[in-house]
């Protein structure tokens, strides 16, 4: 299973930063489709959380991105 995570930081405090891990309702079998569905949860989470700004984001393995993090 993948998951979306994306950096964000604080839109008036830019040094304050964090990465969000989202995963999806469902199994996401290969990065290409993550990538893919991951545009439109970005966006529903910007428009649900005004206050940050999302600086870069990728997929990664659900057991592997929890340990890098």
């Amino acid at each position: 299973m993948f998951e979306l995570i994306i950096s964000v930081c604080m839109v008036g405090e830019p040094q304050h930063c964090k990465d969000v891990h989202l995963t999806y309702m469902g199994n996401v079998p290969t990065p290409y489709k993550c990538m893919a569905v991951g545009q439109p949860e970005m966006a529903k989470w910007s428009n649900t959380n005004p206050g940050w700004a999302i600086q870069k984001w990728r997929c990664g393995r659900v057991d592997v991105a929890r340990k890098e993090a």
